[in-house]
């Protein structure tokens, strides 16, 4: 079976994002299509990116670096919660990827987003960071806003019209998580 990781987006204080990647794994988990797992980014305590080697060599120094990679190399697809600041992909997700580039490669993610505008400034930036780590990230994305899937702009309850967001969504990433493991295997038997 696949697996498939929810990263989440942030390390704050009283972050918000955690709520959301919960109720995404509750949700998924229902479904039986895939093995899902929370990976909270704030684990890991990555500083600003560190590390003295672009991260396609794969040549990390530190111990926090070593460990967020080996944890993401797990994986067979992603599911990113991005929360939208400054109309683009919170600092915090950004500095994470960067750590890392081959552990990425040739597999699949979809987005579940949120905001005011229901983060699709942050999911649309953190496309093209995908894209330059041959992520293949799915076209629908699982959309919330600030107003009205947030209590006190705190509790994540989603509507039901937006909580209908995450199915189509997860209906893309598992099949193309699935293919793309045939993809990594045939690099691999290349090597």
């Amino acid at each position: 079976m696949s697996k498939i990781a929810i990263v989440t987006g942030s390390t704050r204080p009283g972050r918000i994002n955690k709520g959301v990647a919960e109720w995404v794994l509750a949700q998924a988990r229902q479904r039986g299509d895939a093995d899902y797992e929370i990976v909270d980014i704030a684990d890991f305590n990555l500083p600003v990116l560190d590390e003295a080697y672009p991260a396609g060599f794969q040549n990390y120094q530190n111990d926090h670096t070593k460990a967020w990679s080996a944890k993401i190399a797990e994986f067979d697809g992603y599911i990113f919660i991005a929360g939208e600041y400054n109309h683009s992909v919170q600092p915090a997700l950004a500095n994470a990827i960067s750590y890392l580039n081959v552990e990425f490669n040739n597999k699949a993610a979809g987005i579940v987003g949120y905001g005011s505008a229901f983060g699709v400034r942050a999911a649309e930036h953190l496309r093209a960071i995908l894209s330059e780590l041959q992520v293949a990230h799915v076209q629908k994305t699982g959309m919330f806003s600030l107003f009205t899937d947030f209590e006190n702009f705190s509790t994540f309850k989603p509507t039901e019209l937006q909580a209908a967001s995450l199915a189509p969504m997860l209906d893309q990433l598992v099949p193309w998580t699935r293919a793309l493991q045939s993809l990594r295997e045939d690099a691999l038997a290349a090597v």
